[in-house]
């Protein structure tokens, strides 16, 4: 004999339901049939599962152990009868995305609300990637549809344009530069300042051109996301200099958002793998998301 599945969901029952009369009314059998199945088990496995103290189960260290391995397997059955749940839930399609977290708060959840308003069955899968796990995946084919910043295409993609706007200042509230309507560099001269992290393309290019003009700013703070930065404006430690995309969703009573008199370009590419199924969905999202862009740059600052 070898062991069967039974055997493993009347071992599982004893542990859950701690007891063979609780076990049986779980698995819609009879007291007499756990009993000999588990005796079967236990010789089987040449292990004492239980001991039997006053009429009652108690289990082992070893059952203990061999629990633990049993939950990760059902744990395994229950993530695939999830995801075909999901499956039967999103018959009418589903789509699965992959963008920076910049992407999936400033410009998705608009375009998200759009294509559900046409396609209400839709499910939709996000997914937060920074580079170069974003590029990664789009080459591998685990998407549907990408949204990068990078001017190249992963590849065994093909890439498209989205949107093109240009960097903006957030300040804090009441800062005394907020009166200004468009903010130079020289404006920033002996200011605090909160910085993306080094090694982001934007950080660089921010830096350089500060130094083309011999701007001193106080670095104050170096953080990895816009989002970040936005919060530290907010609490008054210092300006900063980000995307419009993230400035405009985080604009409100503790921040403002000013173009800058220089042109630092952001741009939005759309990026679709070349040997995944095609999902005729992904039209129409693209089609959501060039409408949420345009409007987003028609109301930028």
């Amino acid at each position: 004999m070898r062991i069967t599945h039974r055997h493993v969901d009347i071992f599982r029952a004893l542990m859950n339901a701690g007891g063979v009369t609780a076990a049986a009314q779980a698995l819609h059998t009879s007291q007499p049939t756990v009993s000999r199945e588990l005796a079967r088990l236990e010789q089987l496995l040449g292990l004492r599962l239980f001991d039997r103290v006053r009429g009652r189960l108690q289990p082992t260290a070893q059952a203990f152990a061999l629990y633990e391995e049993v939950q990760r397997s059902y744990l395994g059955l229950e993530r695939i009868a999830a995801t075909a749940a999901r499956l039967k839930q999103f018959a009418q399609g589903q789509l699965s995305v992959v963008c920076l977290p910049a992407l999936s708060h400033g410009l998705l959840p608009g375009a998200c609300t759009r294509l559900l308003a046409r396609h209400p069955g839709v499910g939709l899968a996000i997914t937060q990637q920074e580079s170069p796990y974003l590029e990664e995946w789009l080459a591998t084919q685990r998407c549907d549809l990408g949204l990068t910043e990078s001017d190249a295409a992963p590849a065994g993609t093909t890439q498209q344009l989205l949107v093109e706007m240009n960097e903006v200042a957030v300040l804090p509230a009441g800062h005394a530069l907020a009166a200004k309507r468009r903010l130079k560099l020289s404006d920033f001269d002996g200011q605090a300042f909160v910085s993306l992290a080094p090694g982001d393309p934007y950080r660089q290019i921010i830096d350089g051109l500060f130094e083309q003009q011999g701007v001193q700013r106080r670095q104050a703070i170096e953080t990895h996301s816009a989002v970040s930065v936005c919060a530290m404006v907010k609490h008054g430690l210092g300006l900063g200099i980000v995307n419009p995309l993230t400035a405009m969703e985080q604009a409100g009573p503790k921040l403002v958002v000013r173009p800058l008199a220089v042109a630092i370009p952001f741009r939005v590419h759309l990026v679709r793998p070349l040997h995944r199924p095609a999902n005729p969905l992904v039209d129409r999202l693209v089609e959501a998301l060039q409408e949420e862009a345009a409007a987003l740059k028609r109301a930028g600052p």
